[in-house]
């Protein structure tokens, strides 16, 4: 039987194969000869063990589409972070963290702005402004207002990393999107609540229709790693719109006739992105120096 693992818990992974069907499995003694170690994500295969206590074996490993560190997840086709306009005021600069990575990780993003009722025209249009060119989707919604425009429809038949800070509204915006309501079905719930170990593996959240989240704890503290300070503007997407530099190698910092200061100054690429690209880059010079 196929199946996908949506958490890993204590030397168990629980795969959940169709309907509300979860079951506790671990991994043939082959898998740690050969130091496979299964993945939350991962297509597995599984012989039953157990129908009545829902226990079974993995036996196989499908190739992986993908595999990122952090969240540690396998098969994912994209990634959603949720920020609002006010209560509590965006961090552009963990915004700009987060998609930096994905960038890295070659994952989409969709940015979703939730509490659009607390915003101004202006405020609307200086975010579609400031990511015109970063590469993410831009959407602005009011969850509260029942407003979520296409978000349901950007989930489905899809695994998405759900990000953002506390308080923007997570929650509220996902209940209000089609499928958002069976986030814990009974039986994977009460199923999960075995598992009493803590797990560094993340955990998919199934909505229906082959559609997942995967969660994202610790998003407030987010850190750009393993990286040079030389690789990191190939992650600025609108870097690449611009017509080349005097110098082959500049890093659009102090470098003369550099035509990425140049479009910053034209309003072409925003100020803010440009800022913090610089700010990145200076941290990842002062890391090296240790």
């Amino acid at each position: 039987m196929r199946g996908r693992i949506i958490k890993g818990v204590g030397g168990l992974y629980y795969v959940h194969v169709d309907g509300d069907r979860v079951y506790a499995c671990r991994a043939r003694g082959i898998f740690r000869k050969k130091k496979i170690r299964p993945n939350v994500g991962d297509y597995v295969d599984i012989d039953i063990l157990s129908d009545q206590d829902m226990e079974g074996s993995i036996t196989k490993i499908h190739e992986r589409r993908n595999s990122l560190i952090r969240p540690m997840v396998a098969n994912v086709d994209q990634a959603l972070v949720v920020f609002a306009f006010h209560e509590p005021e965006p961090n552009y600069h963990l915004l700009n963290t987060f998609l930096v990575m994905m960038e890295q990780q070659k994952l989409p993003v969709v940015i979703c702005f939730n509490k659009a009722d607390l915003s101004s025209p202006e405020e609307r249009d200086y975010v579609r402004e400031s990511f015109r060119g970063s590469g993410a989707q831009v959407h602005i919604v009011s969850a509260l207002r029942e407003d979520t425009g296409t978000i349901d429809q950007l989930l489905k038949g899809k695994t998405t990393v759900l990000a953002g800070p506390s308080g923007v509204g997570k929650s509220s915006l996902l209940n209000r999107v089609s499928g958002a309501r069976k986030m814990e079905t009974g039986s994977v719930s009460e199923k999960i609540k075995r598992g009493k170990h803590t797990t560094r593996h993340s955990e998919l959240i199934y909505i229906g229709d082959d559609s997942y989240l995967v969660d994202t704890p610790g998003f407030s503290s987010l850190e750009l790693f393993d990286m040079e300070k030389e690789d990191l503007k190939k992650y600025f997407p609108e870097f690449s719109a611009c017509s080349p530099c005097r110098f082959l190698d500049c890093q659009h910092i102090s470098e003369p006739d550099c035509s990425v200061k140049q479009a910053v100054e034209a309003g072409e690429i925003s100020t803010m992105r440009y800022e913090d690209y610089c700010l990145f880059f200076e941290e990842l010079k002062a890391r090296r120096k240790w």
